[in-house]
């Protein structure tokens, strides 16, 4: 069985309720759960939370809700995985047979079905690995990065690369936040995602937005805006 995990504590500090604050037509999180339906990958759709509101609302936008989370998996300094963990363990005892799950933030309202699709496929096609995540390029050579020092006179961090042309400089990439697919050992037994055992899932970097300002928020509603253009043209 392959299972979609959506964790969604009530307590978010920098932008209150931003789990179901409304984000265009919606809450937040309908965006996620929206996506797992319409990716078509999955047995299961839960969320997990702490918070009698958003359950009302993760179960209206078509998502189950079958148990609360315990309070010492619901403050601000709680990993992705020991939820995810206490999950598969709430579904195993429940009588289900785990096979993969993909955890996919409540914060992912730009979140495109297809690498769902994508990330599932590399764990069914290569019996090694444990996770495959979304993730996205830099904007900007890294090996190019500057520094400020407390007087304001900048620096680079690595000076050897100041003429390096950039085609020449090995591409980075970094975790673009929106969903890790895992196998059932992968989760029970790794408290860590990136290791050998994971592949990225490479996704483009006007769909990749972190939403933890209220600048945040507004520029993700513009890039939404313009996705949802994009789809509907």
């Amino acid at each position: 069985m392959k299972v979609a995990v959506i964790p969604a504590r009530g307590g978010s500090k920098r932008i209150p309720r931003k789990n179901i604050r409304p984000f265009l037509d919606r809450p937040m999180i309908g965006w996620s759960i929206e996506a797992a339906l319409r990716s078509g990958c999955f047995d299961r759709i839960l969320v997990s939370t702490d918070d009698p509101e958003i359950r009302e609302i993760a179960l209206a936008a078509g998502a189950e809700v079958p148990f609360v989370r315990p309070p010492e998996l619901s403050d601000d300094h709680t990993p992705t995985v020991p939820v995810i963990r206490h999950a598969i363990q709430w579904l195993e005892a429940d009588g289900a047979e785990v096979g993969q799950v993909c955890c996919i933030y409540a914060t992912a309202p730009l979140l495109d079905p297809k690498y769902l699709v994508e990330g599932s496929e590399m764990l069914d096609q290569d019996p090694a690995l444990e996770f495959a995540f979304s993730i996205t390029s830099f904007g900007f050579p890294i090996q190019r990065a500057l520094k400020r020092d407390d007087a304001g006179r900048i620096g680079m961090f690595h000076p050897e690369h100041e003429l390096t042309r950039s085609q020449d400089l090995e591409h980075a990439y970094h975790d673009a936040g929106q969903f890790y697919w895992g196998t059932r050992d992968g989760w029970m037994n790794r408290d860590r995602i990136f290791s050998s055992h994971c592949k990225g899932v490479l996704l483009p970097p006007h769909l990749v937005q972190d939403i933890d300002t209220p600048e945040d928020w507004t520029r993700a509603e513009w890039m939404a805006k313009a996705m949802l253009h994009e789809r509907n043209s």
